[in-house]
């Protein structure tokens, strides 16, 4: 896929189009982690949020409680 650099403000950057973004799970917002390589490579990674033990604690808690009875049956 070949981009252009273009001029943002002051700035300048890349444009995302709906369709990359789609295509790599990204939003407005989302950040990414940049890494410039020997000879000029450029290697953006989208850096995915972690979630809390005490949210997944929370989590699993609340699908355990949800769905007692079908996981009774299931065990």
């Amino acid at each position: 896929m070949v981009k252009t650099i273009s001029r943002i403000g002051n700035s300048q950057g890349i444009i995302f189009d709906a369709a990359l973004l789609e295509l790599t799970h990204l939003k407005a917002g989302d950040q990414v982690n940049i890494e410039v390589h020997e000879g000029g490579t450029i290697t953006l990674s989208p850096i995915r949020p972690q979630v809390s033990p005490e949210k997944f604690t929370e989590t699993v808690r609340g699908v355990v409680r949800d769905y007692k009875t079908t996981l009774k049956k299931l065990a």
